[in-house]
């Protein structure tokens, strides 16, 4: 296995469904990056706070996956959020009822599986603020 990665990840809305954000941060064995902020609202699209945490941790994996570059399954990663609803949909372990949530999910899920070992941890609000400021 490789260095192991860690996500954290957290994702809103000013008014739900509203304009949506998001933050995330990489550690890289134990090294953390500086904190990555998304604006979803940029061109005026609403989005529900669970569309923000999803974008949210998808835009994480995915620059881990390309930073890997075809190393995906040899490489560990520890994914931690606030969203019991995205940790435990992703886990397979909550069904997707609402419709706008299951592309989404579907692109989550995919990345997720194509790492090699993968933990996903749910923290309370307080963890997030404390590492994304928010």
């Amino acid at each position: 296995m490789t260095d192991e990665y860690q996500i954290t990840f957290d994702g809103g809305s000013l008014g739900n469904p509203g304009k949506g954000y998001g933050s995330y941060r990489i550690e890289v064995a134990g090294r953390p990056r500086p904190v990555v902020r998304l604006d979803y609202s940029a061109n005026g699209e609403i989005v529900t706070n669970n569309q923000a945490e999803y974008r949210t941790l998808i835009a994480a994996l995915e620059e881990i996956r390309n930073e890997v570059n075809g190393a995906a399954d040899k490489t560990r990663l520890r994914v931690i959020g606030d969203s019991k609803l995205v940790l435990e949909q992703v886990a397979g372990r909550w069904k997707v009822k609402h419709p706008d949530l299951r592309p989404l999910h579907a692109t989550a899920t995919e990345l997720i599986r194509s790492f090699g070992e993968v933990a996903l941890e749910w923290r309370g609000r307080n963890w997030a603020v404390s590492v994304l400021g928010h």
